[in-house]
């Protein structure tokens, strides 16, 4: 069956049909976003209870899906001691980085210039460092937040692919993470040179910052911003950006930094805020 879908997903045409979602999901119709709201949270077993707002108070399908919670639904770990989950989902891999190449799933990588869209110097910070890749599912809250204090260095908008990102897809499209469209951001703070990736995916309908940015979504061309003496600086589990539908979230550390809890492994659900791994600041 993944075999079957991973096959249909490179036969239908996933950017406009991604172009096609968004405009629906952007509807203001009360009769079709509220048709479409209880449809979703019925099929995907939303919880609407930790919502800061109910359906009939959103103003699109698209302002659902990136609702805010109400305060105090994800408690925040200690961030003097601990580096915190950016997101709600599931550990999809974690692990070191080796040899430039991150792992996607059994058998298969990617570089780590690939998904950053960054020049081999910059790459070449976080061999030896480690990653976790977190996949958002349909049901998870889908806004991303800093997995450690930080201030904004610079961006990479780059252009791809929108495979699903699902396991199966993952285990069955080389590459997947660098060839899908993304966001790569790079940060610097007490935990070192750090990046936050903000992965699309099929019926992504946009990646958004809580910053002024300049890229477009499903653009034809990459665009890189440099944030150099502008301060946009953050503090751990502040928000920092919005998937609208499918997503992932890929954190890279520099060698040393951090070391992941011991019992987290592919496959376990994350909450943002939670705690994931040990801070090792120089």
């Amino acid at each position: 069956m993944s075999d079957l879908f991973i096959a249909l997903q490179h036969l239908v045409p996933r950017h406009a049909l991604s172009r096609f979602a968004g405009s629906i999901a952007a509807s203001t119709s009360p009769w079709l976003r509220d048709r479409l709201i209880r449809r979703f949270v019925a099929a995907y077993g939303v919880d609407l209870a930790e919502a800061a707002r109910g359906i009939g108070e959103f103003t699109s399908f698209n302002d659902f899906f990136t609702r805010e919670l109400k305060p105090g639904a994800r408690p925040l770990a200690d961030a003097a001691q601990f580096i915190v989950s950016p997101a709600d989902g599931a550990v999809s891999q974690i692990g070191p980085i080796s040899g430039g190449r991150i792992i996607q799933a059994k058998g298969r990588d990617y570089s780590v210039a690939e998904i950053l869209g960054c020049g081999a110097e910059e790459a070449a910070r976080f061999e030896g460092g480690s990653f976790i890749t977190i996949y958002l599912s349909p049901k998870d809250y889908h806004r991303v937040h800093m997995p450690a204090a930080g201030t904004l260095a610079k961006t990479s908008y780059i252009p791809g692919d929108l495979f699903s990102v699902n396991t199966a897809t993952a285990a069955g499209v080389d590459r997947l993470f660098a060839r899908n469209e993304r966001l790569s951001c790079r940060f610097d703070g007490p935990d070192g040179h750090f990046a936050s990736i903000m992965v699309g995916a099929m019926i992504v309908a946009g990646i958004d910052t809580v910053w002024p940015n300049t890229f477009r979504t499903h653009a034809s061309a990459p665009v890189h911003e440099d944030y150099a003496g502008q301060d946009h600086s953050f503090a751990a589990g502040d928000e920092i950006g919005r998937f609208y539908l499918g997503s992932t979230v890929v954190l890279l550390f520099e060698p040393g930094r951090v070391e992941w809890r011991a019992d987290l492994k592919a496959g376990d659900p994350l909450r943002m805020g939670e705690a994931i791994a040990a801070r090792r600041p120089a």
